[in-house]
């Protein structure tokens, strides 16, 4: 799998979610992307039954279920700053037998689906995050398709990035950290994803201040 960056891009001031998506695209299209086709990753978030866990006052842990349309055929289950398990597509009906340990927090459902682009060694991907109804956030996964080794693409991918996010283009994903010289998977790439959904996640949780 080639060497892939995921971020956020913050909402422009004064514009929504779709706006911004549109100002990002244009870009691209400015700087000669073509359109091909559409994406879209989803992710859904399972804590362990309480069943399951025990009287010892242990905490539930969290198994995030992902699926990514690049790899139809493959289901990615994550915990938190755990292992990437990728299985195959029936790993969702295992799930659904495994209701007893596993819990499904359908309000927790998160995806982002936009357009693909392709420019010349790169595929960039922008999505429109949603939970529920709503945008929540836009993603943009920029991928640089010959070369699997994180470090030694990361400037590239960097000035390219540049090109069209601004001041907004992201610092090196952790992932690559512990990466170094390996060759990346596409594990790699949903973990990137599953950290922008919990982050995007947290930011609507904001309290409002209420009265004291």
């Amino acid at each position: 799998s080639a060497v892939v960056s995921v971020s956020q891009v913050p909402v422009a001031e004064g514009k929504s979610v779709q706006q911004t998506v549109e100002i990002l695209t244009r870009k691209l299209e400015v700087l000669g992307a073509e359109k091909q086709g559409t994406f879209c990753v989803d992710c859904e978030t399972y804590h362990t039954a309480a069943s399951t866990i025990g009287s010892q006052g242990q905490t539930g842990k969290l198994m995030y279920v992902m699926h990514n349309s690049e790899y139809p055929l493959s289901c990615f289950a994550l915990f938190e700053n755990g292992p990437c398990l990728i299985a195959d597509a029936n790993f969702d009906i295992l799930m659904v037998k495994l209701k007893g340990f596993f819990q499904n927090a359908k309000a927790n459902k998160i995806e982002s689906r936009g357009t693909r682009y392709q420019y010349c060694d790169f595929l960039v991907k922008v999505g429109t995050v949603t939970m529920g109804p709503s945008a929540r956030g836009i993603s943009v996964e920029v991928e640089y398709c010959p070369c699997v080794i994180a470090n030694d693409c990361w400037n590239l991918l960097m000035e390219f990035m540049q090109s069209f996010m601004g001041n907004h283009t992201p610092g090196i994903p952790s992932v690559f950290g512990t990466k170094h010289d390996s060759i990346y998977s596409p594990a790699d790439t949903m973990v990137q994803y599953m950290e922008l959904f919990n982050k995007i996640r947290k930011q609507q949780q904001v309290p409002v201040a209420g009265i004291r």
